[in-house]
């Protein structure tokens, strides 16, 4: 019998598969369909200090091996769903990362301070989000940028900080290292690839931002060296994913250097899909006589 249990930034966690964000709601709709105590976490949809519309037209296409979409991270806001909604996802019994999304380093402070509660295990930062301050670049393109919505973060929660990488960079590693130093406790990669869809009746684009962030199987061998990359650069977890559909791409990701992963896609094609991973996972460990999931962890022989 194989042991999934890790223990993430001090998170015990009964397996390493944890609900995306933008995948998973805040995970209530999923407890209908798994057993979420396989599960090992849930990052949630990402909140802001306040409620975002998101954007206007079709925001989602789906592609060869993957799906773009282009929601604008709608959310109700961090107050909104500590009162509404974090309730009854402490009752799921499954650890919970907030991800949190802002529009300038003092609104990503501001919803670090807003999400320090009970209930809320570690917050997840999404620095791809657009610096309206600084012309719209986004901060997970920019080594400064990204240090310091990582060092203003970590000043206002005393909770775990796991920083989202973009991949829509020249150098990751670059990055990766910039929020460590800014005391980032871990690192979760890959968010979406930047990408476009085309409606050849139409000529024009079928998303309605026109282009959308890129998800899904064929994003995965990107993700892949990045997390290789990344892990043999810091001192600090990594997170991995970007494509995950089966237990045996969690393999690969923590072979990689990812102490834990996160399944996303896959959730929207198949809202079981998080269970049967884990439970593939299980299989392989007990086909390869590994007793504990953590072995396979940085193994990858390059």
């Amino acid at each position: 019998m194989s042991s999934l249990a890790v223990n993430f930034l001090g998170i015990p966690m009964a397996s390493p598969v944890i609900g995306a964000s933008g995948t998973v709601g805040f995970g209530l709709e999923l407890a209908d369909y798994i057993d979420m105590h396989k599960v090992g976490a849930l990052s949630g949809k990402g909140l802001a200090p306040t409620p975002w519309k998101g954007n206007e037209g079709v925001r989602i296409a789906e592609t060869t091996s993957g799906m773009l979409n282009c929601i604008g991270l709608e959310n109700p806001g961090a107050p909104y769903f500590i009162e509404h909604y974090l309730p009854e996802v402490r009752k799921l019994g499954t650890p919970f990362i907030a991800n949190m999304v802002g529009k300038s380093v003092e609104e990503y402070a501001e919803c670090a301070r807003i999400l320090t509660v009970p209930g809320i295990s570690a917050l997840e930062v999404n620095i791809s989000c657009p610096n309206v301050k600084e012309g719209g670049a986004a901060f997970g393109t920019d080594p400064k940028q990204a240090a310091a919505v990582t060092k203003a973060v970590k000043e206002a929660t005393s909770l775990p900080v796991i920083v989202k990488l973009s991949p829509n960079v020249t150098d990751i590693v670059t990055i990766a290292k910039a929020v460590e130093e800014a005391g980032a406790d871990g690192i979760s990669l890959i968010n979406t690839l930047l990408g476009l869809a085309i409606d050849t009746r139409t000529r024009r684009p079928i998303l309605g931002n026109i282009t959308g962030g890129l998800s899904g199987p064929a994003v995965k061998p990107v993700a892949l060296r990045m997390v290789w990359q990344v892990a043999k650069a810091v001192h600090i977890p990594v997170c991995g994913l970007g494509g995950i559909m089966t237990g045996e791409d969690v393999v690969e990701f923590m072979m990689a250097g990812a102490a834990a992963v996160q399944v996303g896609t896959a959730n929207l094609a198949d809202p079981t899909a998080m269970e049967r991973i884990v439970d593939e996972l299980d299989a392989w460990c007990d086909r390869n006589n590994v007793r504990d999931v953590n072995e396979i962890v940085g193994t990858l022989q390059a």
